[in-house]
Formats: C-alpha cells, structure tokens, sequence
C-alpha cells in the first residue's frame, strides 16, 4: 500500500513537472498550454487518489 502511494505522489510530481514545461522553439505554446492542462489534471486526479488511500488506512479497511 505504500508503494502505491509513493507512486501516487511521484504521478503528482510529474504533473507538476508537466505544468512547469517552458516554451522555446522545440515546444510551442500550444503544446505547452496542453502539457499545463494534462499536468494540472494528473495533480488533481492523483492527489484525490492519495487522500482516498488515506482515509480508507484511517478507516481500517
């Protein structure tokens, strides 16, 4: 279980690596705008995937 969430969070740390992409001549600002949008969900998405493990571990189930 533990491993799942260290591989939750380093989904979240990528998303946050998505997000921080800068625009120069091989990435244009579109693909930039999408790798900020995809980025911003993976935070999201696995952020909540996390607090659900934690609060299914505080539940006891």
């Amino acid at each position: 279980m533990y491993q799942l969430a260290l591989l939750y969070l380093a989904c979240m740390l990528a998303g946050y690596g998505m997000t921080m992409v800068p625009v120069t001549a091989v990435i244009t600002s579109g693909i930039a705008s999408f790798f900020t949008i995809v980025g911003g969900l993976a935070m999201i998405i696995f952020g909540l995937a996390i607090l659900y493990l934690g609060v299914k571990a505080l539940l006891g189930k």
